[in-house]
């Protein structure tokens, strides 16, 4: 009997477009791939398992504006280090079952669906056995990662391993939370699978051994099992695959330099949408920045320096921006655009002050509007951004080795080891302030591990990387936190930031209603919102 029923509306077609292998757009064009071929033959694993990539790249970087992207954005900025501007508003009137996205939980189940698929249809496919375990190992990685995102996100969830087909679609349906247990045993034993059969070293845009140990050494944090997490960590840090690359390089046009550990591959060539190869363009780029061209059009047009097409939505806020030394820390010009005025230069052809810096913005801007001008966030810039649109086709880079040393950090201290645990959280912080990945420079090291140096150093070095909402959630820190420093700003101004209070209950995301009315309104989910 499976736990998990029509959750979602089941596809057992898969589009050639989501195999993310060029070999077949040699082919002749076909719409789909047939089932038996997928689940019966080593070139149809084959195709399955880069099918899966397309639609995890969907999960967590899809393209254009909708739903998917604010979930997605959401665990970026709503946080004790964001500024809401506009458009989504978080933890506002539609954080509730019936309007929040519910992008998350069902792609997230579907995605887990075709996982399984894929690894009980492997047991009696005959080929090459190492060839076979490191396909299922890639699998297993994404069914692990999924399942300790959900658990993140929504803390009650279903667990299933029986991939839905047509003989069983219609069996009885046992709508039932896991256990804690449950959950992390199925977790573990995905990434440990995969990290005893993936090598470190994979090609750009496939899971290696490296982002297999580092979510399961995530999962080992929040188990609190200090030991495991830190085993995992140092196997990635002292096998030599993935090390820190110089500051400038990090958040560059090359996301798949040796300090990533995954990075999503994008190509306009191979698109430009989500269900082909080369995927659609995507908003991220965006979404923090600044509409410079905004100030005054005689002096300014839109410039890919300046972040090129842009949206403010949302923005760092005030407390991110006192916790770096704007002297020496070179992270503040190199992770954010610059807000001194001066640093931006006339750009329209034929003003007579071209190449000069633009007018005051205090003066082009009254009262401050920050969607033309806010302190704004580069991580995410592209050089080659298509112009006049919010579409990059830039590669992202997902999951990077910075978060690595930091969370082994943490684990350390834990171990009652805080000269490791300094080692390695100053390791990070020697290369923000000389830009060099090897800096033996100790002149700005902390001497002491505190929670709040190590949750200052983290949002320095990671802000809005995807992991400051889970890490307060896990330090049971994230309502405090949040309703302490997040602001919103509805009319765009400094005299307009208010509050946005997050209530207890928001820590476990909602369920979508849909599904809540699906599954009869079982016990244990959604606390606080039913």
């Amino acid at each position: 009997m499976k736990n998990i029923n029509f959750l979602f509306l089941l596809v057992f077609g898969l589009s050639l477009g989501l195999t993310s292998c060029e070999d077949f757009l040699e082919e002749n064009v076909k719409d789909q791939v047939s089932v038996d071929y997928i689940y019966t033959t080593p070139a149809g694993l084959e195709v399955g398992v880069n099918a899966l990539y397309n639609q995890m790249r969907f999960y967590n970087s899809p393209s254009g504006d909708n739903p998917d992207l604010w979930a997605n954005v959401f665990f970026m900025v709503a946080t004790d280090l964001g500024l809401h501007r506009t458009w989504n508003t978080p933890y506002g009137t539609g954080h509730n079952p019936q309007s929040f996205t519910g992008s998350k939980w069902i792609q997230g189940y579907k995605i887990i669906d075709r996982c399984s698929a894929i690894i009980t249809s492997a047991r009696s496919i005959s080929m090459d056995e190492n060839a076979k375990k490191r396909l299922v190992a890639q699998a297993r990685v994404i069914r692990g990662e999924l399942y300790l995102d959900l658990k993140q996100m929504y803390g009650g969830i279903l667990i299933d391993t029986i991939p839905t087909t047509p003989q069983n679609i219609n069996d009885p349906v046992e709508y039932k939370v896991a256990s804690d247990a449950d959950v992390y045993k199925l977790i573990d034993g995905d990434l440990d699978y995969a990290i005893a059969n993936l090598p470190f070293k994979v090609d750009p845009g496939r899971y290696g051994q490296g982002v297999a140990r580092h979510i399961r050494g995530k999962s080992a944090l929040w188990q609190q099992d200090w030991a495991g997490a830190a085993a995992q960590f140092d196997a990635i840090i002292n096998d030599g695959t993935h090390g820190l690359v110089a500051l400038i390089d990090v958040w560059g046009q090359n996301a798949n330099h040796k300090e990533s550990l995954f990075t999503y591959q994008r190509d306009f060539l191979l698109g430009p949408s989500d269900d082909l190869a080369g995927g659609g363009g995507f908003w991220l780029g965006s979404v923090f920045t600044h509409r410079t061209y905004e100030l005054n059009t005689s002096e300014l047009i839109q410039d890919v320096a300046y972040g090129g097409q842009s949206l403010g939505w949302f923005y760092p806020n005030n407390y991110l921006k006192s916790l770096y030394d704007q002297t020496n820390d070179l992270r503040f010009k190199t992770y954010y655009y610059s807000d001194n005025y001066q640093d931006y230069k006339i750009n329209v052809p034929g003003n007579p002050k071209f190449g000069q810096p633009i007018t005051n913005p205090a003066i082009a801007a009254p009262n401050g509007n920050y969607r033309a001008w806010h302190w704004s966030l580069k991580k995410y810039h592209d050089t080659e951004k298509l112009p006049m649109t919010s579409n990059s086709y830039k590669d992202y880079m997902y999951y990077r080795l910075a978060e690595t040393y930091l969370l082994a950090s943490e684990a350390y201290h834990n171990l009652g080891n805080d000269t490791k645990a300094l080692a390695y959280l100053n390791k990070v912080r020697r290369r923000g302030y000389t830009g060099n990945p090897e800096s033996a420079v100790t002149t700005f090291d902390l001497t002491s591990w505190t929670l709040n140096n190590y949750l200052d150093e983290s949002a320095r070095e990671l802000a809005f990387e995807n992991n400051r909402w889970f890490l307060l959630k896990r330090l049971g820190l994230l309502v405090e936190r949040q309703n302490l420093y997040f602001r919103s700003s509805p009319s765009g101004t400094l005299s307009g930031e208010v509050q946005l209070k997050m209530t207890p209950a928001m820590v476990n995301m909602p369920i979508p209603q849909s599904q809540i009315d699906l599954m009869g309104k079982p016990a244990g989910f959604n606390v606080g919102y039913n």
